[in-house]
């Protein structure tokens, strides 16, 4: 019986949650059964700080990207880079291509205007200088319909409500450059696989309120999308960029790459066309993309939701063969996680891969083991692809002026009623804890918001948070502990 007695005691000190956390959560203005905490000491067998509902499933949001960037840095490394292959059919014979430039996308999620140059100067390296023939797409590497937007929310044109391709340019972003002065507009790249129709009208008063940005509509219902510029806007305001999610990348790309082979003097005859890369094409060269290290970074440090759902893609080919759906990426990332070690007997549910649902679920507890597998074989370098306290991403602005700048790389998470935040947190003494807090409630946005700040403050403020003797965990909070 004594020891029966002596092993509930030691069992709720592992697992007592201090003082000043409570009280957090009382002072929150939330329920304590709509939030989940887990903290503890980073590494197999750290102490545990504080374990509130811990196994609780709760809507992750964005912090799901910890399980899609990290999957892909276990399966493709730091060091991978995304391909996008170019191929021709037919001869050159000098310097005329009779045949087609064929590209073959794979999901580059980053692939822009910037890499257009590279391309062009690849193709003229290799002796095109005329191609009598017409620019092959094949974009069949992903199978995921041909929606521009998930409408996830009303704001369907806005750039983090992008569906993902296999031949991405732009984010999928159409861009229109507006000036007021003179009531222009041009479009980015001459992209003509949407219109602009300006209905504006130029009033010369201050350039602020409701006469400092134009009104946009998107017209859907013609074969080619319409952007529509209306209202009033002030001519005294400076050169405007519009940037919505309306048409489809590979029909941008198509625009983009044909203008730019122009400028080099290379003129294509023929136009677009979308088919698989024949047997016969030779391959020219591989355009390839920055390394994974860099695209994590951005993905998890902006949140960018496109790059999560290209990744979560790419991983289900990887693992279970082209072509990617969103069906093999889900079950790619548990499997992966779990042959590595990183989740134990439950498993989250994924939709998306990127956060952008409500159908997601994932525990504390669960979050904090893939944190903890990460920190093990990755270290520092693993902890510097996720957003800086006070330094960048999603807390830039957030930890800047606070004990916690410097001292914090976390993954932010938030929709309409979540705000949620995991990661790594260091103490005044140097000690690292993974930290998970996940808010699911109506008041989420701003009382949740509060109630991690406190509690990661109080974190870093007290590096006594956890003692450990005769391996047990006990929790100190100025010399006291509560059960």
């Amino acid at each position: 019986m004594r020891i029966i007695l002596i092993y509930i005691i030691l069992s709720i000190s592992l697992y007592a949650t201090p003082k000043s956390i409570e009280n957090y959560i009382k002072k929150s203005g939330l329920k304590k059964s709509e939030v989940s905490i887990y903290i503890k000491e980073v590494g197999r067998g750290g102490g545990v700080v504080a374990s509130v509902n811990s196994d609780t499933m709760r809507i992750p949001a964005s912090v799901i990207k910890v399980l899609s960037t990290y999957a892909s840095v276990l399966k493709l490394g730091f060091n991978y880079r995304w391909e996008t292959r170019f191929y021709t059919t037919g001869k050159i014979r000098n310097g005329v291509l009779y045949g087609h430039l064929i590209i073959k996308g794979f999901g580059d999620p980053t692939l822009d205007d910037a890499d257009l140059k590279r391309i062009v100067s690849r193709i003229k390296s290799n002796g095109i200088r005329e191609i009598k023939g017409s620019i092959v797409i094949d974009r069949s590497y992903f199978n995921v319909g041909n929606r521009d937007n998930s409408g996830f929310d009303k704001n369907i044109y806005s750039a983090y409500n992008a569906m993902p391709d296999a031949m991405m340019f732009n984010e999928r972003i159409s861009t229109v450059y507006l000036n007021p002065k003179n009531n222009t507009t041009r479009r980015k790249n001459n992209d003509r696989s949407y219109r602009v129709v300006n209905n504006l009208k130029i009033v010369n008063k201050p350039c602020r309120g409701r006469y400092s940005w134009p009104g946009v509509k998107i017209s859907k219902s013609k074969s080619i999308p319409t952007m529509i510029l209306q209202g009033k806007i002030s001519k005294r305001c400076g050169r405007q960029t519009i940037s919505k999610v309306i048409t489809k990348p590979y029909k941008s790309f198509y625009y983009a790459l044909k203008s730019k082979l122009k400028q080099k003097g290379i003129n294509v005859t023929g136009g677009l066309k979308l088919t698989k890369v024949p047997s016969s094409a030779k391959l020219l060269f591989t355009h390839y993309a920055n390394t994974l290290e860099d695209i994590v970074s951005v993905t998890s440090k902006k949140s960018n939701n496109l790059y999560a759902r290209h990744l979560m893609l790419l991983l289900g080919a990887k693992v279970y063969g082209a072509p990617a759906t969103v069906s093999k990426g889900r079950k790619a990332i548990n499997y992966i996680l779990n042959i590595n070690g990183a989740l134990s007997r439950y498993m989250p549910k994924i939709d998306n891969g990127c956060g952008l649902s409500r159908k997601s679920k994932i525990s504390a507890k669960m979050l904090s083991d893939i944190l903890d597998n990460a920190y093990e074989r990755y270290g520092q370098r693993w902890l510097n692809t996720l957003s800086i306290g006070g330094v960048d991403g999603t807390i830039k602005r957030r930890f800047r002026g606070t004990v916690v700048k410097n001292r914090a790389w976390m993954k932010t998470g938030t929709v309409n009623r979540v705000k949620n935040i995991s990661g790594y947190v260091k103490d005044k003494s140097g000690r690292l804890y993974t930290v998970v807090i996940l808010v699911n409630s109506p008041k989420s946005r701003y009382n949740g918001s509060l109630l991690q700040n406190n509690i990661i403050k109080w974190l870093v403020k007290n590096p006594q948070a956890v003692k450990k003797t005769n391996n047990t965990t006990e929790l100190f909070e100025d010399d006291n502990y509560i059960f």
